[in-house]
C-alpha cells in the first residue's frame, strides 16, 4: 500500500437498524479509503455500490486471505496460507468451481420451492409452540433459531439434537472478539463432528446434501467435512439474524408494517428491501489484490487488503436514487449486495429468501398484535459479531 491508513474502519452505529453514519461521508468524499481494520490490519475500505461490485466481480481480487505481501514481487510470496480443505468461499477458480459446480443443484430454485412445504411445517411447530408459553418470550430462541437450524439439519442430513454444540460452536466462530485459541477450538470442534458425520454416510447414505456429495464420489471426506461446517453455519447464522432483526424493524416501523399487513402481495419485495436495509454481513467482505489495481483513481498496492462494504453498497443513492436511508416495503425491486455479488454470491440466497418469506408471513398473521416486550434501546446488539442482529428479542402480543 503506498498510503498509511488514516482512519479506522467503521463500526459504532447509531441507530440500531442503519450501517454505521461515517459510511455515507466516505461514499461521497473517499469511496477507497485507506483504513485500519478491526483486526489492527491495514486495509482499503470501499464503500460505493458500484466499486464493492467491481471488487468482487474482478478476478484480479482474490477471495484467499493472504496471497502475498504488500508491495512484494511475484518471485517472493509471503508463505501461502491455503484455505481449509471444502471451505470454497476462500477460493478462487478454478478450484472454487470445481466445489460450487457440486452444489449449485443442491440450492435451485425449483429445489427449494419443493422445500417450501417442510420450511412451514416448521414454521408452524414452532409458531405453536410460541403461541403455547405464557409472558414475554425471546423470539431469538423461540423460534428465529430454530426455523433455519431445523431446516439447514433436515437439508444436510445433521441431527437436530446436537444443535447446541453446532449453534454454540458457530456463535465462536463468527464473533469478532474471540481469540484465536478459542475460535480454533470451535473450527476443530466443528470439523471433527462433520468428518464423523460423513463417515456415517458413507456407511448408511440418506435423502440430504451430505449423502449426496458423498455419492458422487468427487470429494475427500476432509472436503466433505468442510463442506458441511461451511453450509452448516452460513445456513443458520446469517438468516437467524434476519428473521429477529427483520421482525425488530418492522415493529419499529409501525407504518410499514400496517402497509404490509394491508397488503401481504407485498411480502416478496419486503424481503429484498430487508436484506438491503439491514445487510447483517456487517463488517464486509475482504478480498486480497493479486496485482497493483487502479480502483476509482486510487492505487491499491499488490497484496494489499480491499474490504467491500456491502451494508455501505446497498445504502448508495447513485445506485438507489429514492432515498435509501428509508425503510419502504413498497420500493420497486432493485440488485442488492446483501448476498455479495460475483462467483462467490451466497450459495443459499433462495433458501434464506424462502425461509425469510415463510417466517414474517406466518409470524405476523399468527400474532396480529405482536409488540416489542421492551424499549428498542434495550434490545442486546450484536455488535460485536460478524454477522449482526439481535442476541435475544423479547416479544409479547
Amino acid at each position: 500500500m503506498n498510503t498509511q491508513p488514516t482512519r479506522t474502519q467503521p463500526t459504532v452505529r447509531s441507530c440500531p437498524f442503519d450501517p454505521p453514519a461515517e459510511y455515507r461521508t466516505l461514499r461521497e468524499q473517499e469511496p477507497v479509503a485507506p483504513v485500519t481494520l478491526p483486526d489492527g490490519s491495514a486495509g482499503w475500505l470501499v464503500t460505493r455500490y458500484d466499486d464493492v461490485r467491481t471488487v468482487l466481480a474482478d478476478p484480479r481480487f482474490s477471495a484467499q486471505r493472504t496471497i502475498l505481501r504488500p508491495g512484494a514481487a511475484e518471485t517472493d510470496p509471503a508463505p501461502a496460507q491455503s484455505p481449509p480443505p471444502g471451505l470454497f468461499i476462500m477460493m478462487d477458480a478454478p478450484e472454487h468451481t470445481r466445489f460450487r459446480r457440486l452444489l449449485t443443484g443442491q440450492f435451485t430454485v425449483r429445489r427449494m420451492r419443493q422445500l417450501t412445504p417442510a420450511v412451514e411445517r416448521i414454521v408452524t411447530e414452532r409458531l405453536d409452540a410460541m403461541a403455547a408459553a405464557e409472558g414475554p418470550v425471546d423470539l431469538v430462541q423461540a423460534f428465529a433459531l430454530p426455523v433455519p437450524s431445523l431446516v439447514i439439519c433436515e437439508l444436510l442430513g445433521v441431527p437436530y439434537a446436537d444443535r447446541e454444540e453446532f449453534q454454540r460452536n458457530s456463535a465462536t466462530i463468527v464473533r469478532l472478539d474471540a481469540g484465536l485459541e478459542e475460535v480454533q477450538q470451535a473450527q476443530a470442534a466443528m470439523r471433527g463432528y462433520l468428518y464423523q458425520l460423513v463417515l456415517a454416510k458413507r456407511e448408511k447414505p440418506a435423502d440430504d446434501i451430505l449423502s449426496e456429495l458423498v455419492r458422487s464420489g468427487e470429494l475427500t471426506d476432509e472436503e466433505l467435512a468442510g463442506v458441511g461446517v461451511l453450509l452448516l453455519i452460513a445456513g443458520h447464522e446469517t438468516t437467524a439474524n434476519m428473521i429477529a432483526l427483520s421482525t425488530m424493524c418492522l415493529l419499529n416501523n409501525p407504518e410499514q408494517l400496517a402497509a404490509l399487513r394491508a397488503d401481504p402481495s407485498l411480502m416478496d419485495g419486503t424481503v429484498e428491501e430487508l436484506l438491503r436495509y439491514l445487510t447483517v454481513v456487517q463488517f464486509g467482505v475482504r478480498r486480497t489484490a493479486l496485482e497493483d489495481v487502479e480502483l476509482d483513481g486510487r492505487r491499491i498496492g499488490k497484496g494489499s487488503i480491499v474490504v467491500a462494504a456491502l451494508a455501505s453498497g446497498n445504502r448508495d443513492a447513485a445506485h438507489l436514487a429514492d432515498d435509501p436511508e428509508r425503510l419502504d416495503v413498497a420500493r420497486p425491486q432493485s440488485p442488492h449486495l446483501a448476498f455479495g455479488h460475483g462467483i462467490h454470491q451466497c450459495l443459499g440466497q433462495q433458501l434464506a429468501r424462502a425461509e425469510m418469506k415463510a417466517a414474517l408471513s406466518a409470524l405476523l398473521d399468527r400474532f396480529p398484535t405482536l409488540r416489542l416486550a421492551v424499549p428498542v434501546e434495550q434490545v442486546p446488539m450484536r455488535d460485536n459479531m460478524l454477522v449482526y442482529g439481535v442476541h435475544e428479542l423479547p416479544v409479547t402480543w
